[in-house]
């Protein structure tokens, strides 16, 4: 394979901009060509999925997940040739690019006049991807291999023909093989299109002049991330911490500690002090490059939207993370929650970021991506599985009010009320926001959902979840924001308060879940949140009368009491916290039961084919 050379060539502003936005194009019309062809709602209507496009070198122009063409690439004996198309669904086989078994990952080469000139790669969540339940999530997982098929790099068409004897291999693995191979088909149509597009602007600009302009852009990317970096990490050393409540296997809290500080022009992220990885599946295989994104995401959408977001300021960071903790496991740790590591890292990140000055910071968010899965077969012997991504309190942030009942990812959308009760055996008996979730701020967290699912056929349930032990921590004033919740009503009337993470939990005709999500942290102090702002939370079922007066000292009507109100709480809180996180850990932990009728998870112990690697020995290879 001839791998293209990049020219030193000098391109003008002009035609930079019109390829930049070419190729910004092409990544959404990656996504509306999978969104219009994919089988399974958690791609079609959640929009679980993840394009890029990338220069000769694997680096990524232009995505939303980070390149990891190297990482993936770095053991490949088979060769590379126009028309294949490359499959995995290993997070252990390319540095944990891929977080769980059920994303498949695709790459399909860009050749132009027999050069590799980039890659187009996508992947998307697979409703299910075999292993022992439905839905390939088990929460009582201990190890990868009961997360369904693992999918080393392979062919899955090579020059053009479709290798029908290793899909059936992978299909017949699968509990639902035609969505599983629409939606592949799917993903493989979305990166030709972006393989089209390349091409094309190959020919409209000429080679040399479109690989120079993916290098000018991502030389802009570099610069101003440069500067990003002066602007925003202080040298001194910052350290933040925050925790995942439990493993789904009754062990717990486990702690994500960051401390970040800056060097010169580059940036430095240290991860030691974070807990050893757990025997439960929370254990998120997060790959250096794609931490780095992670980095780049949060100062880009903070500082500068408009930057162009690409890996060319990689370079400017640099990542310590021990082997064996809890962002760093070791093969064959089981990974299927991870998204509570995922969401809390950016919880981690943003309070490290700006402990020196949280008037910049967002408070926390719901900290996780829950999942309701329900499974089982109809009278007439037909097997169905409904999944569905939960959404909760946005922080409130410098900008104004967190949003309620929002995605984290911000591309994510809700799946219709009217797709699921069409195809699925339930009917959505409500779905609205939790009144007073939200932590109470100048500007509110954004309050939880709560959907109420009515079972139609005998069937199991699973759940995945988080922040129902510790709370979604306030800045400046702001109060956190509420725990999340599941009851599980019978049809009899009887209730059942559920773990966060279960499964395998049995439920009958006319039984009913409620699933309460929690909500985000409040933004700078409770008590200047203007009146008319709280009046109008409590008219709209944001807030009720006695939240109003509990939270913000505001008697709903009455100015003078307000005003006495106030007056007394400011007395008695005396100055607002920087971080409120509530109870603390020991506290939270011994009134657990009490509060949220579970009991408290044990302290974990360390893994003994895992040993955690010491910070000294993490940071000798980071230094190296």
């Amino acid at each position: 394979m001839k791998i293209a050379e990049i020219p030193d060539l000098e391109v003008d502003p002009v035609t930079v901009d019109i390829i930049e936005n070419a190729l910004r194009h092409a990544r959404f019309e990656m996504d509306a060509v999978l969104f219009r062809s994919a089988m399974s709602p958690v791609i079609r209507e959640q929009h679980d999925e993840f394009p890029m496009i990338t220069d000769p070198q694997g680096r990524m122009v232009v995505g939303q997940f980070g390149a990891y063409i190297n990482e993936m690439m770095a053991d490949w004996d088979q060769g590379v040739y126009p028309g294949d198309v490359i499959l995995t669904s290993d997070p252990y086989k390319c540095s944990g690019s891929i977080s769980h078994t059920n994303d498949w990952l695709v790459l399909v080469p860009v050749f132009y006049e027999d050069e590799l000139v980039g890659w187009c790669s996508q992947f998307g969540h697979q409703m299910d991807a075999g292993g022992r339940l439905p839905g390939s999530l088990p929460t009582g997982a201990t190890t990868i291999f009961e997360e369904g098929l693992i999918i080393p790099p392979l062919k899955i068409v090579e020059r053009g023909e479709v290798q029908e004897q290793v899909l059936k291999l992978i299909l017949n693995n699968m509990r639902l093989p035609e969505m599983n191979r629409a939606d592949l088909f799917a993903i493989i149509a979305a990166c030709h299109a972006g393989e089209k597009r390349v091409m094309g602007l190959c020919e409209r600009f000429g080679k040399d002049v479109y690989l120079a302009t993916l290098q000018a852009l991502l030389d802009r990317t570099h610069e101003a991330m440069r500067k990003l970096i002066l602007l925003a990490i202080p040298e001194e050393k910052q350290t933040f911490e925050d925790y995942i409540d439990d493993d789904g296997l009754g062990n717990g809290p486990y702690k994500m500690k960051l401390t970040i500080w800056r060097e010169g022009e580059e940036a430095w992220f240290d991860w030691s002090g974070t807990d050893p990885q757990a025997l439960g599946p929370i254990n998120f295989y997060l790959s250096e490059g794609m931490f780095k994104m992670f980095i780049g995401v949060y100062l880009i959408m903070v500082n500068d939207p408009d930057i162009l977001f690409n890996d060319g300021f990689y370079p400017l960071l640099h990542v310590v993370m021990p082997e064996g903790c809890l962002l760093a496991p070791r093969y064959p740790a089981a990974l299927g929650c991870r998204t509570h590591g995922l969401a809390r890292l950016f919880d981690v990140l943003g309070g490290a970021l700006t402990k020196q000055a949280p008037e910049l910071n967002t408070a926390a968010g719901y900290g996780t991506s829950p999942y309701m899965l329900y499974s089982g077969w109809k009278e007439s012997g037909e097997f169905f599985y409904a999944m569905e991504i939960l959404y909760g309190g946005i922080p409130g942030r410098p900008i104004g009010d967190g949003m309620d009942g929002h995605s984290w990812w911000p591309l994510f959308e809700n799946i219709p009320t009217e797709y699921l009760e069409a195809y699925y055996p339930l009917r959505v008996d409500g779905y609205t926001t939790v009144t007073d979730s939200g932590g109470a701020g100048l500007h509110r967290g954004g309050n939880g959902v709560e959907k109420r699912y009515v079972y139609l056929e005998p069937g199991h349930v699973s759940i995945h979840d988080d922040r129902w032990l510790t709370r979604p921590w306030g800045v400046l004033g702001g109060l956190p924001g509420a725990r999340s919740e599941k009851v599980l009503r019978r049809a009899d009337g009887t209730e059942q308060v559920l773990p966060a993470k279960c499964d395998e939990v049995e439920v009958a005709p006319g039984d009913m879940l409620i699933y309460r999500t929690a909500g985000g942290g409040g933004w700078k102090d409770r008590l200047e949140r203007p009146v008319e702002a709280v009046e109008r939370d409590v008219a709209f079922g944001l807030v009720s009368v006695e939240g109003a007066l509990r939270n913000y000292g505001v008697v709903v009507g009455d100015p003078d009491a307000t005003a006495a109100e106030r007056a007394r709480q400011r007395e008695e809180r005396g100055e607002p916290l920087a971080f409120d996180f509530g109870p603390p850990i020991a506290e939270a932990l011994a009134s657990c039961e009490a509060e949220t009728g579970l009991p408290a998870p044990s302290p974990a112990t360390p893994l003994r084919w895992s040993p955690l690697e010491s910070p000294e020995s993490a940071m000798e290879r980071a230094r190296a």
